[in-house]
C-alpha cells in the first residue's frame, strides 16, 4: 500500500489503495479509446485544454506547493516555482504545438511530398519524486498536445501529487481517462508496458530503472525516451569571475536540496584559481539555510527519504576514507527527519565515490585540474552525460568548449544547467537517450510519416 511520509518529521501523511490489475486494464483501454477521439480534435481544441490546465495550476499553486513540501520536503518557494514552470510548459505547447507538428515539405521530385506527424497512442510515463509535478508535465503537455493519451506511474511517496495531476487535467477539460494516474508498485510496470494498447514509454529515474524499462520495451519494439542520472561537471577556468562562478555553482548544487539530475555535482577547477574558488564556494554553500520546508526562509529542506539520506552520507564517508578532505558539513544532524547539510569535499578524484557516482543531495565534490585540457578530460571521465557547464571570461572559448569538448546533452556557459520548455533536454551515455521539451520533445511520441503524392506531372 503506497504511503506518503513527511521527510521533515518522519510522520505518516496518508496511505492509498493500489489499483487492481483489472482496474489498470480498464484504464489502458479507456485511454486508448479516448486517444482515438482525441487525435481527431484540432490543435486549437487541445490548446484550450492545456491553457485551462495551466490556469488550474496557477489557481492551486499554494496548495500544490504545500503538498510537495509535505510529501517530499520541497521548500515552499521552490514548490511554487515548480508549479509556475508546469503552467509555462502547458502554455508553451498550447502556443507552439501546432507549429512544431506542422507538415514538413520535402523536395523529392513528386507532386507533393512531406513529413506528417501522427500521435502514437497511449504513452506510459514512469516518473520520480524529486520534481513531482514538473517531471510529469514536461512529458504530458507535449504528448497530449500531439494527440496522445497518458498513463502515469509515479513514485509511491508522492502519490498525492500524482492524483492531483490527474485532477488538474480533468479540471482543464481533458476527456475522462485521457490522462490517468496508476497507483501501482514498480514491479507492475512491466505488465502495463506489455499491454498491446500501450505504444510507448518515457522514464525519468535511475539507470537500473531505465535499463529495465528499455529492456522490456526493446523486446516489444516500443518507443522509449529515458532521462536518467547525472554527475554534471562544472569547469572553472583561470579567467573566470570566481565570485560569480562560486555563487552560480552553489545555486546549482543546492537546487531542490541537491536532489536534481541536472544539479552541478563535480566542480573541476584549474590549479591557478582552485583555492580562491574553494574559499568563495564554501562561503556560498555555508550560507544556505537548512530548515522546515514550510518556512519561507528555508533554502534546503530534508532529503526525500531517510534511506536516501543514509546512502548519500555513505558516499561522503567513502570519499573521505579514500583521501578527500571534508571542508563543510558531512554530518547527519541529531534530529528527526531525513536531514543532511550542505557539504563540500575537496581533493576528490574520479575514482572516489563522490567523483564517480551520482550524489543525489547537497554534496559538492571539488576536483583540481592542471589546465583546461585536463579539466575537460576530468569532466568527461564519467559514465553520465546529462549536463555540463564551463566558466570563463572568454565567451568564444567557453562556447567552443561547450559545443565541441564537453560530452553531455545540455552544455551551458557561465550559467547553471536548467530545463526550459523552449530548449531540448536530455542526455547521452548512462544519462539516457531521446529528448524532452522544445520541438524535439513533442516529436518523440509521434509517427513521423512520409507522405508522397505523385508521380510528378
Amino acid at each position: 500500500m503506497p504511503t506518503s511520509t513527511n521527510p521533515a518529521t518522519g510522520e505518516q501523511i496518508a496511505t492509498y489503495d493500489e489499483h487492481t490489475a483489472a482496474q489498470v486494464t480498464d484504464f489502458v483501454e479507456q485511454a486508448h479509446a479516448q486517444h482515438r477521439s482525441w487525435r481527431r480534435t484540432s490543435f486549437d481544441e487541445r490548446a484550450a485544454v492545456l491553457r485551462a490546465t495551466a490556469d488550474a495550476l496557477d489557481a492551486r499553486a499554494d496548495d500544490l506547493a504545500g503538498l510537495m513540501a509535505a510529501e517530499m520536503g520541497k521548500p515552499l518557494a521552490a514548490g511554487r516555482s515548480e508549479v509556475e514552470k508546469c503552467a509555462w510548459a502547458c502554455r508553451y505547447y498550447a502556443d507552439h504545438g501546432a507549429e512544431h507538428l506542422a507538415d514538413i515539405p520535402l523536395d523529392a521530385d513528386r507532386q507533393r511530398s512531406y513529413i506528417h506527424h501522427d500521435p502514437l497512442g497511449v504513452v506510459l510515463a514512469v516518473m520520480p519524486w524529486n520534481f513531482p509535478l514538473w517531471q510529469v508535465f514536461r512529458f504530458a503537455a507535449p504528448a497530449i498536445m500531439a494527440g496522445n493519451a497518458g498513463l502515469l506511474k509515479h513514485a509511491s511517496n508522492v502519490t498525492g501529487c500524482a492524483l492531483a495531476i490527474e485532477d488538474l487535467f480533468r479540471e482543464g477539460g481533458a476527456p475522462e481517462g485521457l490522462f490517468r494516474t496508476l497507483v501501482i508498485p514498480s514491479r507492475h510496470v512491466e505488465a502495463v508496458l506489455e499491454h498491446p494498447l500501450v505504444r510507448a514509454a518515457t522514464l525519468t529515474g535511475s539507470v537500473p530503472a531505465g535499463s529495465a524499462v528499455a529492456e522490456t520495451a526493446g523486446r516489444l519494439l516500443k518507443k522509449t525516451v529515458l532521462e536518467l542520472g547525472g554527475s554534471d561537471p562544472y569547469v572553472v577556468l583561470a579567467d573566470a569571475d570566481i565570485e560569480a562562478a562560486a555563487k552560480t555553482c552553489a545555486t546549482s548544487r543546492l537546487i531542490n536540496s541537491g536532489q536534481s539530475c541536472i544539479a552541478a555535482k563535480r566542480f573541476i577547477v584549474v590549479d591557478e584559481v582552485h583555492d580562491a574558488f574553494v574559499d568563495a564556494f564554501v562561503a556560498e554553500m555555508a550560507a544556505a539555510v537548512m530548515g522546515d520546508p514550510t518556512d519561507e526562509d528555508s533554502t534546503i529542506g530534508p532529503q526525500a527519504q531517510e534511506s536516501l539520506r543514509d546512502e548519500l552520507h555513505d558516499q561522503v564517508r567513502r570519499t573521505v576514507d579514500a583521501g578527500a578532505e571534508l571542508v563543510l558539513g558531512g554530518e547527519v544532524p541529531d534530529r528527526d527527519g531525513a536531514w543532511y547539510p550542505a557539504t563540500v569535499l575537496t581533493g576528490v578524484t574520479t575514482d572516489m565515490a563522490a567523483g564517480a557516482e551520482e550524489t543525489f543531495g547537497p554534496v559538492a565534490a571539488v576536483l583540481r585540474a592542471r589546465d583546461e585540457a585536463h579539466a575537460i578530460e576530468l569532466a568527461n571521465d564519467t559514465s553520465f552525460g546529462l549536463g555540463a557547464a564551463v566558466f570563463t571570461a572568454d565567451l568564444e572559448r567557453g562556447e567552443r568548449i561547450a559545443a565541441e569538448e564537453l560530452a553531455a546533452g545540455c552544455c551551458f556557459v557561465n550559467d547553471f544547467v536548467a530545463s526550459d520548455p523552449r530548449l531540448p533536454f536530455g542526455g547521452i551515455k548512462d544519462s539516457g537517450y531521446g529528448r524532452e521539451l522544445s520541438h524535439l520533445g513533442i516529436r518523440e511520441f509521434v509517427n513521423q510519416k512520409t507522405v508522397v503524392v505523385g508521380p510528378k506531372q
